[in-house]
């Protein structure tokens, strides 16, 4: 293929490291939660969604949506919240073929007492490692590759203001 836009030297080592970063922060990001909350990240992920919505509660549809997940991949997730309490699923009342979900306050207390050991993991093993020029970097470049992959703002990253500053990272 003679069209082929090969990548420069610089473009393969840049493309490698960010490659290698996506394998690895899932990894150490789960470990702690799993450690400290027994939560996964995406576990994390469902119920900061629905903590941040409007009542609480969201359609699964949408929910799915917003964390970027499969609506059977979110049931299955869903199902082991709710066994151990912390989400409650329901038919929505404005629509019976959908099914809303929503967080309990036992959900909301899992989620207040794993994100300071979240947000420390966050800072540990990438805030901390940049100077605040990366920092705006990071958010600059990110917010630029995040343009073309969720060009919908489904996961609402890109939406996001620098000057938002920590509210923003709770996701992280």
């Amino acid at each position: 293929m003679s069209d082929t836009r090969w990548l420069s030297t610089e473009e393969s080592a840049a493309w490698v490291r960010l490659v290698a970063l996506a394998e690895l922060l899932p990894g150490a990001l789960d470990a702690q939660l799993l450690r400290d909350a027994g939560l996964t990240h995406f576990e994390y992920g469902v119920l900061m969604a629905l903590g941040e919505a409007p009542s609480r509660t969201m359609r699964m549809t949408e929910l799915a949506s917003r964390t970027n997940a499969t609506l059977p991949r979110l049931s299955h997730v869903a199902r082991r919240l709710e066994e151990r309490g912390l989400i409650e699923r329901f038919p929505c009342p404005t629509d019976r073929r959908a099914t809303n979900a929503t967080v309990t306050p036992a959900g909301l207390d899992l989620l207040a007492s794993a994100a300071p050991g979240h947000v420390e993991t966050v800072r540990q093993n990438v805030l901390d490692a940049l100077t605040p020029e990366q920092l705006e970097q990071l958010y600059s470049i990110a917010g630029a590759v995040l343009t073309r992959l969720d060009p919908d703002e489904r996961l609402t990253a890109t939406s996001c203001q620098f000057s938002e500053g920590p509210a923003a990272a709770r996701m992280g």
